[in-house]
């Protein structure tokens, strides 16, 4: 009888694998995201002002890109709650209570910021989860760098990142200086999330061109040019197919410069997705506001279109 219950069972087993045949692979997710990221030299052009327009000019920004992420880099603790303040006016997040991330990279005793801190942020359309938060390896300056992450609580696949990177770079006769071990520290901060199965957009200011070798482990290999060659990495950048400068992009500098490969100003503010995350980018580099009662910034922002897969 034991025997002839095994068969049945076995019997029926085969059977309803037949009928119902194995589970179906997930489907992959495609999401649109219009992102965007300024360096608003928050303590340098504006020593810390909260009431010169640089929020309102955020907001038009934020506006003009009908963003659903934005960073900013360079931000004083006052600017940021005066930001929250004029996007919460506009009704721009969901969530009033929820929609950003800030990390401080100085604490104001040096007597920046007013003697407050200052640091980067990230703000999403929709609510925030959790946000991953990282120190980057130590310049020698007052200001520790910093990564922070975070993901839109109604899709925890996906991350949106900012950073802003060292300036200084020491490292002589083929010896990585330290923006570019900051880069590296990013870059396996932002792979160890892909490994992990997430979907990264990351923004910032990172202090160093595209064109630059130390910039070749972030570029991907699909990407080869004069003005950008030698990329050994994984990621594009949402404006390296620009037309002003293929490979490269259109410059992030104030009028007037003439660095880079094409010779129409360097390009440091970035916005990077994995090559095995996306379907179509685009972006733009948008010249620097002047209703700050002069320049808004230092930096012209960048504002883009991505569209990427989560599974």
């Amino acid at each position: 009888m034991r025997k002839l219950f095994r068969a049945a069972a076995a019997a029926a087993t085969a059977i309803l694998l037949v009928l119902t045949g194995p589970a179906p692979a997930k489907a992959a997710n495609n999401l649109t995201y219009r992102v965007m990221t300024w360096n608003v030299a928050g303590w340098t052009l504006h020593r810390g002002s909260a009431t010169d327009g640089l929020a309102a000019a955020v907001v038009k920004a934020v506006n003009d890109a009908n963003a659903d992420f934005f960073a900013l880099n360079e931000l004083c603790f006052d600017q940021l709650h005066a930001v929250q303040d004029a996007l919460r006016a506009q009704g721009w997040p969901q969530d009033s209570s929820n929609f950003s991330r800030f990390e401080a990279t100085n604490d104001g005793r040096d007597g920046s910021c007013n003697s407050k801190s200052g640091g980067i942020a990230i703000f999403s359309r929709t609510p925030f989860g959790n946000a991953s938060r990282f120190t980057l390896p130590d310049d020698g300056r007052v200001e520790q760098r910093k990564l922070i992450c975070a993901p839109p609580a109604d899709q925890p696949k996906v991350k949106f990142c900012t950073t802003h990177i060292t300036h200084l770079n020491t490292g002589e006769n083929g010896v990585v200086g330290i923006n570019g071990i900051q880069l590296q520290y990013v870059l396996d901060r932002v792979e160890e999330f892909e490994r992990d199965g997430y979907t990264v957009i990351i923004g910032g200011d990172f202090n160093a061109q595209p064109n630059y070798g130390r910039m070749d482990r972030w570029y991907s290999s699909t990407l080869d040019h004069a003005n950008n060659a030698g990329n050994r990495g994984h990621y594009r950048e949402l404006d390296d197919t620009d037309f002003h400068c293929y490979g490269y992009g259109e410059t992030t500098s104030p009028a007037g410069n003439t660095e880079g490969p094409c010779g129409l100003g360097k390009k440091l503010d970035l916005i990077f997705v994995r090559e095995n995350r996306y379907t179509t980018y685009d972006a733009d580099s948008v010249a620097i506001s002047n209703s700050c009662g002069g320049p808004c910034s230092d930096h012209r922002l960048v504002r883009g279109t991505v569209t990427v897969t989560t599974s």
